[in-house]
């Protein structure tokens, strides 16, 4: 597959809620996901991948979501996501728009970063 497959069929899947089947098809075994702050600020493999995930289910109910088109070059692409959500633990629901960029190598994703403001 290509980049831009890869992009088109990432964007696809969580448009439609079906993150985990991005994560078994698109992504490497030696991912790594890097975020803007603490928790889960950089996680490693699927493992990591599933902790970080676990921890955001536990914390943040999802009201809605948007996903962007992706924007490819050469072997990375961008994607934005605004998400409105209930952080569950102090009940405090917020908006939030936050930039993805991907990096393929060998046909598989395998580093994603976030950017966001960390601060809201």
């Amino acid at each position: 597959m290509t980049t831009k497959d890869i992009a088109e069929k990432l964007v696809s899947y969580c448009r439609s809620n079906q993150e985990d089947k991005a994560y078994e098809e698109l992504y490497s075994p030696e991912i790594t996901s890097i975020e803007m702050a603490e928790p889960m600020k950089e996680v490693h493999g699927f493992e990591g991948i599933q902790k970080k995930g676990q921890w955001w289910q536990e914390n943040f109910e999802v009201h809605a979501t948007e996903v962007s088109d992706p924007l490819v070059a050469d072997n990375h692409f961008t994607v934005k996501f605004w998400m409105d959500t209930t952080h569950k633990p102090s009940g405090h629901r917020s908006q939030m728009n936050e930039i993805a960029v991907y990096e393929v190598k060998d046909g598989k994703i395998w580093k994603e970063q976030f950017f966001y403001n960390s601060e809201s």
